[in-house]
């Protein structure tokens, strides 16, 4: 079954309250997004890590709900 956008973006602000979260479906599937996700808690973080943070607010719904998300993260300026 496939994710709205609405619903990763509502996961990901519900980890990181501060997040502001720009989602795009690149296939009009449902299963096909990327993310641009800024936030604080992403500070002194390696990629790898901040990724990490945004996979643990999906609370696994990676790789079965959703099926591909392409991330650009970073912490504000």
């Amino acid at each position: 079954m496939a994710m709205q956008a609405s619903e990763i973006e509502r996961l990901i602000k519900e980890s990181l309250p501060d997040a502001m979260v720009e989602i795009q479906d690149l296939a009009g599937d449902g299963d096909h997004y990327s993310a641009t996700i800024v936030s604080s808690a992403f500070k002194g973080k390696s990629r790898v890590q901040q990724h990490q943070l945004v996979y643990a607010a999906l609370k696994g719904r990676m790789g079965g709900e959703l099926h591909a998300l392409a991330l650009t993260t970073s912490s504000p300026q």
